[in-house]
């Protein structure tokens, strides 16, 4: 089962490897552009992908956040306690509001549909707003089975009947280590550790600390799965 996980989480790093250099090349036109077989060049020396990574909180356009990002001082550790703004609708944060428009970013809905139903169905998400459409993917993933002999989506496979805070931590991290400059997959990344953030994305979801804050969980997943 391990193994099987492994290669699982293999392939989807490979596909979002690819899909995500061509993404930020198409929407950022970034005048160094992504290579979809190379990763030295991402993270945070690469400008778009630094901006993306970097801490909500931070203004990355700010020369002495950028510095002090890359040269790792004291002042400037990313770490797995901040939502990066690659997490936020139009890529965008309003610093007294954390939490709006986190985890409605077009990267992760494309890679989402990329993981769950398929590397075409992520042309899908042609803007911010858009969910996944589980529902929808699993009905078309049926339809097309029932009509011809097809390779049924990843969603329809493990009957997925909406996106759970898991899934999204899944993908959450997957999108980070492919716009990092890391090549080979770590659980630790310099100060940013992939298994703490992932607990954390869930923490979001299910350690909720009220009913208004429940209540605006469950808008976000239905969001997500767009009953």
């Amino acid at each position: 089962l391990k193994r099987g996980a492994d290669a699982a989480r293999g392939d989807d790093t490979s596909t979002l490897k690819d899909l995500v250099a061509t993404w930020i090349n198409e929407h950022f036109h970034p005048p160094s552009l992504l290579k979809s077989d190379d990763k030295h060049a991402r993270g945070f020396v690469h400008d778009v992908c630094g901006k993306l990574l970097c801490p909500s909180e931070w203004n990355w356009d700010d020369n002495r956040v950028k510095a002090g990002i890359r040269d790792r001082t004291s002042d400037y550790i990313v770490s797995e306690n901040s939502w990066p703004l690659f997490l936020y609708e139009n890529y965008a944060v309003k610093l007294d509001n954390l939490e709006q428009g986190l985890f409605k970013s077009k990267i992760l809905v494309q890679a989402f549909k990329a993981v769950f139903t398929s590397p075409s169905s992520a042309r899908e998400a042609d803007r911010d707003g858009d969910g996944a459409d589980i529902l929808e993917n699993n009905r078309r993933a049926r339809r097309q089975l029932n009509q011809v002999k097809v390779k049924t989506c990843v969603a329809s496979i493990i009957n997925m009947r909406k996106v759970t805070p898991r899934s999204l931590a899944y993908v959450v991290c997957q999108v980070r280590f492919a716009l990092s400059n890391i090549s080979s997959w770590r659980t630790v990344d310099a100060d940013f550790d992939y298994e703490v953030f992932w607990s954390n994305v869930v923490d979001f979801f299910e350690n909720v600390p009220g009913p208004v804050t429940q209540q605006r969980v469950n808008h976000l997943l239905e969001w997500w799965t767009r009953y």
